[in-house]
């Protein structure tokens, strides 16, 4: 049972109260967001020194780089999905902490490429079942009218993760001239996971992961924390009757997808927001913004320090990102975000025609910015929001698992073959074909996403199982509602 049980009834609950405990659970949930961004934005600076202190060869790199995605943050999110069905979200990011801590620890100590590499697969692990719990926590938990806000503060959380690597990396480079620095980069990662670890100790579990279950007064002691005593009521029989309507299907998850076509409809639609998510290009910039800068004219410390402003504007568009989605549908928002990324790639292809110069690299810096903003506005807090979402309870874990696996497979498939075909055909083609393929991830949008503001799990899942949602008409979709 929860240490939450049935201590606190529903007419204890003061509005106040509620706020500090939903606010304490987000902040310490999406420190698993914060980790994930840490651990993913801190090689593009550490690998300015690892390459030359372990002598690495560019094949090794692009390994050391993509291992942590694939096989490690691909297999975790299949892994994190089974684990978070089985054990409860909260237990789920507590085994998420204890792989952080040691993955960043074998990370800082690897002393050759091979045990890198294995160290940043089993850090993987962790960070692909952290992009799984987090999100499923943060929605299961929240008030149907605060989810949008609190499922995305993991995404910010994710890009802060990734300005604090760009700033620390930053830092560290000036201050320390060891070419060992980076094992520090890589060490700090140790410090969050700890702190997660502890807190999740003081966070309950789910309600929807005790309501399916049948442990109805514990669900209820949980929602009672953060709902009136009449939203208790609600919520708990929407919970109840989505359990009921389920039957034993939870406990078969496999077996629900080949019976349910409108469940593998939601699958496949998973399937094609995490790749789209990934396709944007987003990852290039996080993981090589300082190689980029370097090969066209800056210094190994002017392009890591240049590299902060990438960060400053992904923490600062994803905050602009969480205040528009309590005003603007979640298909307006991937609309304007495709629309902007298509444009600022094919301005950044352009610029890269221009020759090298300390100029030209900071052009290309504000051009890289803008792609960023674009992303991490309108899309990044989308895509995890939606996904978070539209699965039902039966195949949650399972299908945010398998949806999360797509996304760190594109994620390392484009992230490992990046270099080589930048080296092949130049980066201006590379990034013209970035933005025919995110042509491509609009008319998706445009075809295929519905829109989920402003209903409860419960319903959206009625709405999907009885085909009230299915895909949006066409005027709807040309006005991007």
């Amino acid at each position: 049972m929860s240490h939450t049980g049935t201590t606190r009834t529903p007419r204890e609950l003061s509005p106040p109260r509620a706020r500090s405990f939903l606010i304490r659970l987000t902040v310490i949930s999406t420190l698993g967001g914060l980790l994930f961004g840490y651990d993913t934005g801190v090689i593009s600076g550490a690998l300015l020194y690892m390459r030359d202190d372990l002598s690495m060869t560019t094949s090794q790199e692009a390994w050391v780089v993509s291992a942590l995605l694939f096989p490690g943050a691909a297999f975790g999110a299949l892994l994190g999905g089974r684990i978070s069905d089985a054990l409860g979200r909260k237990k789920s990011l507590i085994v998420c902490a204890v792989i952080f801590f040691f993955g960043a620890l074998f990370c800082a100590i690897a002393p050759t490429v091979p045990l890198m590499i294995a160290a940043r697969i089993l850090l993987g692990f962790g960070v692909g079942a952290a992009a799984v719990s987090c999100p499923l926590y943060l929605a299961e938990m929240a008030p149907a009218e605060k989810r949008g806000r609190m499922v995305t503060i993991n995404e910010l959380m994710i890009v802060t993760g990734q300005m604090l690597a760009f700033m620390i990396n930053a830092l560290l480079a000036v201050l320390i001239t060891d070419t060992h620095v980076w094992r520090i980069m890589l060490g700090v990662a140790t410090i969050p996971a700890v702190i997660l670890f502890v807190g999740m100790f003081l966070l309950p579990e789910s309600p929807r992961w005790f309501g399916a279950r049948g442990r109805v007064d514990e669900a209820r002691g949980v929602l009672s924390q953060s709902r009136t005593p009449d939203e208790v009521d609600l919520e708990l029989t929407e919970i109840i009757e989505t359990a009921k309507s389920e039957g034993d299907s939870r406990k078969h998850a496999w077996l629900a997808l080949k019976n349910n076509r409108w469940m593998r409809r939601l699958l496949y639609l998973g399937f094609g927001l995490a790749a789209i998510q990934q396709a944007t290009g987003i990852n290039t910039v996080n993981y090589y913004a300082p190689s980029i800068l370097t090969q066209s004219g800056l210094g190994d410390q002017a392009a890591l320090i240049a590299t902060i402003g990438v960060g400053v504007t992904s923490v600062t568009m994803t905050i602009f990102g969480i205040w528009l989605l309590g005003f603007v549908g979640r298909r307006r928002m991937l609309i304007i975000g495709f629309s902007g990324v298509v444009g600022a790639q094919v301005v950044l292809a352009l610029v890269f025609m221009l020759p090298p110069s300390d100029l030209v690299s900071y052009v290309i810096l504000a051009c890289m910015m803008l792609f960023v903003a674009f992303v991490q506005a309108f899309i990044g807090t989308c895509i995890w929001l939606l996904l978070s979402e539209i699965f039902p309870l039966a195949i949650r874990g399972l299908a945010m698992g398998l949806a999360v696996f797509v996304l760190w497979t594109v994620n390392a498939g484009i992230s490992f073959v990046f270099p080589q075909i930048v080296e092949g055909i130049g980066s201006t083609w590379t990034f013209a074909l970035f933005a025919a393929i995110n042509l491509g991830s609009l008319f998706f949008v445009l075809r295929a996403v519905p829109e989920t503001k402003g209903r409860s799990l419960e319903v959206l899942e009625n709405d999907f199982r009885t085909q009230a949602i299915r895909t949006v008409p066409r005027r709807e979709r040309l006005a991007g509602r």
